[in-house]
Parts: C-alpha cells; sequence; structure tokens
C-alpha cells in the first residue's frame, strides 16, 4: 500500500470507505517539506467535479508556462464558486453535522461540544466554478458549470466592426488578442482589463454578457 504502484485502469464504481481511507493514509506518508506535514486530501466523489478538476491539473498544467519556473504553494490561482444553496431538512442536519466532524476531525477544536449545533448543513445542486490562474504567462482563466446551471459570459470580444488596426493587440497586457477579420480575443487568457474596450478607435470591443456590448 506504500509502495510506488502506477494504475492506469479503474472500475466505474465508487470506492468502498475503509478502502478510501487506508488510501488517502497511504497518500499522507509521501515526504514532503521540511516535514510539515501540510498535505490536505479531499475525496471527490461527483463524477462532473471530478472530471472538471482532472482537466485542469492534466490539460492544462504546463511547466514551461509557469512564470516562476517552478512549483509551489505561492502560485497566485484561485478557484470560485458561484452557486445557489439549499439547506438539507431539519431531520437530516444532525447526521450530516456528525458525518462532516468525523471526517474533519479538527473540527471539534474549532466547535467543541453542542457548539457544533450552531452550524447549518447546505448543499449545492447547480453551480458555476471559474478556475482563474495568474501563476502562467499569459494568465489563464477557464468557467465550468454543474448540474443545470449556466455559464456567465464577462470579458470583451471584437464585432464585424473591427477596422484591423490592432491598436487592441498592441495594449494587450497579455498578448491575448490575435489579427483576424476581425481580431480575435483568446478568452482563456484575457485579463479583463479593458484596455482594449479603451483604446479601440471603431467601438469594436463590445464587453460580453451586456446589452448591446455597453455600459
Amino acid at each position: 500500500m506504500k509502495e510506488r504502484r502506477s494504475i492506469r485502469k479503474y472500475q466505474d464504481k465508487q470506492i468502498g470507505r475503509e478502502d478510501l481511507e487506508k488510501i488517502i493514509e497511504a497518500g499522507l506518508c509521501a515526504p514532503n517539506a521540511g516535514g510539515g506535514q501540510r498535505a490536505r486530501i479531499v475525496a471527490v466523489h461527483n463524477k462532473e467535479l471530478a472530471e472538471i478538476i482532472g482537466r485542469l491539473n492534466l490539460t492544462r498544467f504546463d511547466r514551461s508556462r509557469l512564470a516562476g519556473g517552478h512549483v509551489s504553494s505561492e502560485q497566485p490561482s484561485t478557484i470560485r464558486l458561484s452557486a445557489k444553496v439549499e439547506n438539507v431538512s431539519e431531520h437530516e442536519q444532525r447526521k450530516w453535522i456528525d458525518i462532516i466532524f468525523e471526517e474533519q476531525p479538527y473540527l471539534s477544536n474549532v466547535y467543541p461540544g453542542s457548539t457544533r449545533e450552531i452550524g447549518i448543513v447546505f448543499c449545492i445542486r447547480n453551480a458555476e466554478i471559474e478556475y482563474f490562474n495568474l501563476g502562467v504567462s499569459p494568465i489563464f482563466r477557464e468557467r465550468y458549470a454543474i448540474g443545470n446551471a449556466g455559464i456567465t459570459e464577462k470579458g470583451y470580444v471584437i464585432s464585424q466592426k473591427c477596422i484591423g488596426c490592432g491598436k487592441c493587440m498592441k495594449n494587450c497586457p497579455q498578448n491575448c488578442i490575435v489579427p483576424g477579420k476581425p481580431y480575435e480575443i483568446m478568452q482563456e487568457h484575457c485579463l479583463h482589463y479593458g484596455n482594449c474596450y479603451e483604446k479601440c478607435p471603431a467601438g469594436a470591443v463590445k464587453r460580453r454578457g451586456v446589452p448591446n456590448g455597453t455600459e
């Protein structure tokens, strides 16, 4: 269990709770910088969310694009979750509170004894996730939907009014605008700074998700 393994084929079923705990325990035995034991392992059971995280980790990680040339906990990246929450039914609250405290033992130090009852357990069925990484050059961002949630359009887009002068490209701090008819903004690298919007002499740059593309 605590030796090197390479697993490349998986069965389409959940891992049993007892086996999962053994796997997490083995993972925590891995060496880490300064013996700090700072690792936190989160088991994701939701298939959609697991696939999203997998794509972020596997398809978007390119060491050559790291601004500092190395990986560290200081790489400025965030994951933002936007959703409407639903409170778990009253008769289910106690059950889920006990499960949460069992899986996160440190919470007993924060909320000892009966003070754990002040918490309210809620669930999220539909959500929008935005991943934003400032630690690579150019920056990278992407949005994903869970359940029936939609994707909110943000940032800027260049319309057919583009005259091809290239001022938007010259003034883009992330160099994420490419020539074309019209010029095109690579949305996954856009900082949403708005310099292209301000500098365009033809008014061809429009805001996404805003009526008529203006304020």
